[in-house]
């Protein structure tokens, strides 16, 4: 004789859970009503204790078997545990069992953009759009998404605008409307999208936010500054805002101001590396070196990859003399990121300095090979080589620095002392000319390398032909 079912109706999502395992323990059969099994459900998923919880549905589903939603909770169960093939079995019984049901539409395209089949996944969520009856907002967000992942901006853009049409206060939209723009360099279409934004909700935190991230990608700091603010105002415990002022103030040498904003941002989220690392230049800049070096030091304790924290310590250092010191530090920095130029050059300057020659030139080297437009990189690595006597050398390196930076008067002003120093005089005179087309007002950098220049009156003739 078969056993009666027990039935349990309840809301109560502890109260089902615990007769839920009352009933395991005694090998009962209790019956559930829909809203228990998705809270116990939901109970050993939050868990993350998929296996439980695929018994559960399996429970749910002998119980309930024209429920369409369990079918997706199993779904999205097989989705956690990445047994994909299981996972549209299950959402292919759901559309047999409702097909009207958009949420099998947003996970068959979950699925599918997780296996970068965007094509498939924009499909599904584009059924979904048709059936759901709310605002379609949220979809449209997932499709901008897919776009992105296929560097279709436009697409992307368009589909975010439409999500605010319908939803002005999608925050997700804000943002990744602003990514779109910021990685098509459209900075000036973002600010007038997020201007026009603002005269219909003034009050929008976000919306200031991203104002000011535009106005700060395109050097407009004191408006970037403003932006800020009204998204403070608005929302005074936005911590991203106020470190993205911080680092609007230093862009503006503004340090003091941008030590008070950084400390305030502290005041609203655990202080993290980043901004540690932002403190630590503001004091850097107003020489503050060893409370500088404090706050570095603190960066790298939270993020040992942090490399410009490292390379930071090690630039208080060379400011104090210690050079040796400085080494380590912009080593570690180096091996952080070695695709850094700046890493590399601090490494070439303190082995310069500490007598390295050969390592010194050999650091350049990488310097100019990951930002072949530095001048200053050419100009310091020339002169090693020159101090090494490498004098051709020198010249083929100053001549690689011109093809990269044909604009640069000082490469050529450096170019002449080299010339001069094979013999040549007339070809110097007419590099010298070059130079001074470009920029007559640099040339006092050829008598800051070669002072004895200053007395040849057949060179001063020249300079002052471009100085009229």
């Amino acid at each position: 004789m078969e056993e009666d079912f027990e039935f349990e109706f309840s809301e109560d999502p502890k109260f089902s859970v615990e007769r839920y395992e009352e009933m395991i323990r005694n090998e009962d059969q209790l019956f559930f009503d829909a809203r228990a099994f998705e809270n116990i459900i939901q109970f050993y998923f939050s868990q993350n204790d998929a296996v439980k919880a695929l018994e559960v549905v399996e429970y749910a589903i002998n119980q309930h078997p024209f429920a369409p939603v369990f079918l997706l909770k199993r779904c999205q169960l097989y989705m956690a545990t990445n047994e994909i093939d299981k996972a549209f079995e299950a959402l292919d019984k759901a559309e047999i069992l409702e097909p009207s049901d958009p949420d099998i539409y947003l996970l068959r395209g979950n699925i599918y953009e997780s296996q970068d089949r965007h094509h498939e996944a924009l499909e599904n969520y584009q059924k979904a759009c048709v059936l759901v009856d709310e605002s379609t907002d949220e979809i449209l967000v997932q499709i901008a998404l897919v776009y992105q992942n296929m560097n279709d901006y436009e697409n992307a853009i368009s589909n975010l605008k439409l999500a605010l049409e319908q939803n002005m206060m999608n925050q997700d939209a804000l943002y990744e409307l602003a990514f779109c723009y910021d990685v098509t360099n459209r900075q000036d279409e973002c600010i007038d999208f997020y201007k026009q934004y603002i005269d219909n909700d003034p009050y929008s935190y976000p919306a200031w936010y991203n104002l000011g991230n535009a106005y700060h990608k395109i050097g407009l700091y004191e408006k970037a500054v403003d932006a800020y603010d009204y998204a403070i105002l608005i929302n005074e415990e936005f911590a991203s805002a106020y470190y993205n002022k911080g680092n609007s103030l230093i862009h503006l040498d503004k340090y003091e101001e941008a030590i008070e904003v950084f400390k305030q941002s502290v005041g609203f989220e655990v202080p993290n590396a980043d901004t540690l690392c932002s403190l630590g230049e503001c004091y850097e800049k107003l020489e503050q070196m060893e409370e500088a070096r404090l706050h570095y030091k603190k960066a790298v304790k939270l993020n040992p990859d942090l490399g410009d924290a490292w390379y930071g310590i090690g630039v208080t250092l060379d400011a104090e003399g210690r050079i040796f010191e400085s080494l380590h530090y912009f080593k570690k920095a180096r091996d952080s990121d070695e695709s850094f130029p700046d890493y590399w050059f601090g490494i070439a300057d303190a082995n310069y300095k500490l007598g390295n020659l050969e390592a010194s030139v050999e650091a350049y080297q990488k310097v100019v090979e990951l930002n072949p437009l530095d001048p200053d990189a050419w100009l310091d690595f020339s002169s090693v080589l020159y101090e090494l006597n490498e004098l051709e050398r020198a010249t083929e390196t100053i001549l690689e620095g011109i093809k990269n930076n044909p604009d640069a008067a000082e490469l050529y002003y450096r170019m002449v002392a080299y010339i001069l120093a094979t013999g040549k005089f007339n070809e110097a005179l007419e590099t010298l000319e070059t130079a001074l087309k470009i920029d007559p007002t640099k040339h006092e950098i050829l008598f800051e390398y070669l002072p004895q220049l200053q007395n040849n009156k057949v060179v001063i003739e020249i300079i002052n032909k471009y100085l009229i």
